[in-house]
């Protein structure tokens, strides 16, 4: 028989939270079930494995993430209540909000493929999860459908929630003095399935790596396949890099999928970011056209924040997207246009008078 659990049962943190079950374990750590008495609630908690914890590298990941996740508050980013260390044993944890549902690939696994209308309103609210988290300077890096949780609200059994920043690329900016930059250029971590060709060659990364994750996804929730064929890791990590993409239509010929949305798909996983959606923004307004009412009923994905002189714009790394007013290349353009005419006018001012 397998030893008990030493955290099933304990009550944590000075009785705040006791600990009921476990329901999920990770490379890093397990995630329990426990309640919250004084809150009336559920709440899991995520604890670093106590055999880790005399490694500094590990321990400064897991705390990253932990940092990483609370700054977070769209509301489609699992939420997190609080993080540190337990007083008697020095484990590191997480508490986050309890979840109830299952994960995107639980749900493919089981249903089958998803109509169009179904997975794109799921996808485009995790854009603005992922926008929220780029414009703060957090690349995700781990995306997949088992980071993707599709929990109830209200009437809704399709309100994702992104998961497990444990990976989280995390800006200079966004470190605490004295933390421990984990990952380098030349090392590769991730998902080999959902890896962008950059990831896949220990590149460094950006938001559009993410933008490219989150496009394989999309393709395995419709098809319920990949976008290559491979057999191995190994393979599908080769392929990210230098094989084109199998259109939708041809995936899965008994299906068909508008045109539009192949060259969606299409642009979001070229190989060279430049050539991609530069925002998860602009990746979920480009998929909203194609995923029906419940897509055209959701608020536009990223944030709208007052520009100058009241204008409206989208904010985005990398790029400002103009709303409810002209774009800054139309702006600069006539600014050019009124000053080339301002010294064409002193020009032949200048030559009335010599005369």
């Amino acid at each position: 028989m397998r030893p008990k659990d030493p955290f099933i049962g304990r009550d944590l943190l000075g009785g705040q939270f006791r600990v009921l079950e476990k329901i999920g374990t990770g490379g890093m750590g397990s995630v329990y079930k426990a309640e919250q008495p004084a809150m009336n609630r559920m709440v899991a908690i995520k604890i670093l494995h106590p055999k880790l914890a005399g490694r500094k590298d590990l321990t400064a990941r897991f705390r990253r993430e932990a940092r990483a996740m609370s700054q977070l508050t769209h509301p489609n980013t699992v939420k997190v209540f609080m993080y540190g260390e337990l007083e008697d044993d020095g484990s590191l944890y997480i508490v986050m909000e309890m979840l109830e549902g299952r994960n995107l690939n639980q749900t493919v696994r089981k249903e089958g493929p998803l109509p169009v209308e179904r997975a794109i309103p799921i996808l485009i609210q995790c854009c603005g999860a992922l926008q929220e988290a780029h414009d703060l300077g957090i690349v995700h890096r781990d995306l997949k459908p088992e980071n993707i949780f599709l929990s109830k609200l209200g009437g809704n059994a399709d309100y994702p929630k992104v998961l497990d920043f444990g990976l989280a690329k995390v800006t200079e900016q966004q470190m605490q003095p004295g933390s421990v930059i984990l990952t380098q250029e030349g090392m590769v971590f991730g998902t080999p399935e959902f890896m962008s060709p950059e990831q896949a060659q220990g590149k460094t990364l950006d938001a559009r790596s993410d933008i490219y994750s989150l496009a394989v996804i999309l393709y395995e929730v419709l098809t319920g396949k990949l976008p290559f064929s491979a057999r191995t890791p190994m393979e599908y990590i080769q392929k990210h890099v230098t094989d084109p993409i199998i259109a939708l239509s041809d995936r899965v010929p008994d299906r068909k999928f508008d045109k539009g949305l192949d060259e969606v798909l299409a642009k979001a996983l070229q190989k060279q970011p430049d050539n991609r959606y530069q925002t998860a923004g602009e990746f979920g307004e480009a998929l909203r056209p194609f995923g029906g009412a419940a897509a055209r009923a959701l608020p536009p994905v990223g944030p709208v924040t007052p520009g100058p002189a009241g204008e409206l714009s989208a904010s985005s790394r990398g790029g400002v997207a103009r709303a409810g007013g002209p774009s800054a290349g139309l702006l600069i353009g006539v600014a050019l246009g009124c000053l080339a005419a301002g010294v064409l006018i002193a020009v032949v001012v200048m030559k009335v008078l010599s005369h």
